[in-house]
């Protein structure tokens, strides 16, 4: 059994992809401290946590537990070492969706792994760590994100409106804490967005890893930063002017090509 269990299940758009790629780059380095799991290792559980957050059926929460009880059954013994897993969609889906205003989903999909690691790691010690955004900085990413990922047509005033609410992480974050029955902890990427490691040198301790260790890790260029404004509102009227599923995404991709190759020069 692992000696300790850290599962780091978002928010969206807090630095997570940076703080994973930190972990997926130093992966040799904390293999002695650390056996990481991320989102690509457990594409069928995050399926099932978003198709929670979708229909808040009990159908499908059973088949999120199942897959996470599979999952840490799969991963095997791993004595001395910290067992955590960071991937921001075992909360669900980014907020902002049709129907998903908000991260409501949440308590009950983190309440659900709590109660299936005290029954497969009887005794081991368990922590959830949720990485937090202010809301307005986190709801403009949101809205980018969807502009950029989905087909959103909405003006950012109509999605802020509908989504302000589900803005507010450290709400959303104390509904989770009231679900569980081991400590939650916090960390704002306003407090640690310009460090080395960003938000995983915070992850890193919850982990057990020493300092000593970190200061040896390879830091990383920061993660799905969003694009300009120029190049996000190219992208609006992409999703606005092709109807065509496959039209509107070579269009988006056409855009994002440009893009990246104006930035090289």
């Amino acid at each position: 059994m692992p000696c300790a269990i850290v599962i780091h299940p978002g928010f969206h758009k807090t630095g997570t992809s940076t703080l994973q790629q930190v972990l997926r780059r130093n992966r040799a380095a904390l293999k002695p401290y650390l056996r990481t799991v991320l989102g690509p290792q457990m594409p069928d559980l995050l399926h099932a946590a978003r198709g929670y957050s979708t229909w808040r059926d009990p159908f499908t929460l059973d088949k999120f537990a199942h897959r996470f009880r599979d999952l840490l059954q799969r991963l095997g013994n791993m004595p001395k070492r910290v067992l955590c897993l960071s991937a921001e969609e075992l909360s669900g889906h980014l907020p902002g969706r049709d129907g998903i205003p908000d991260y409501s989903a949440a308590p009950v999909l983190a309440a659900e792994m709590a109660k299936i690691v005290a029954q497969v790691h009887p005794g081991v010690p368990l922590s959830f760590c949720l990485t937090l955004r202010r809301p307005e900085s986190w709801l403009r990413s949101a809205y980018w994100e969807h502009v950029k990922s989905s087909s959103l047509t909405r003006d950012w005033e109509d999605f802020a409106t509908d989504t302000r609410a589900g803005a507010d992480l450290a709400a959303a974050a104390d509904r989770v804490a009231a679900a569980l029955p081991c400590p939650l902890h916090r960390i704002w990427l306003e407090h640690c967005a310009d460090t080395p490691l960003g938000p995983a040198a915070r992850l890193l301790d919850l982990c057990g890893v020493p300092a000593t260790v970190q200061a040896t890790l390879v830091s990383v260029p920061r993660a799905n930063a969003r694009a300009s404004d120029a190049v996000l509102l190219a992208l609006l009227a992409a999703n606005r002017d092709y109807t065509d599923r496959d039209a509107r995404q070579a269009a988006k991709r056409a855009i994002l090509n440009a893009a990246q190759e104006t930035s090289r020069d």
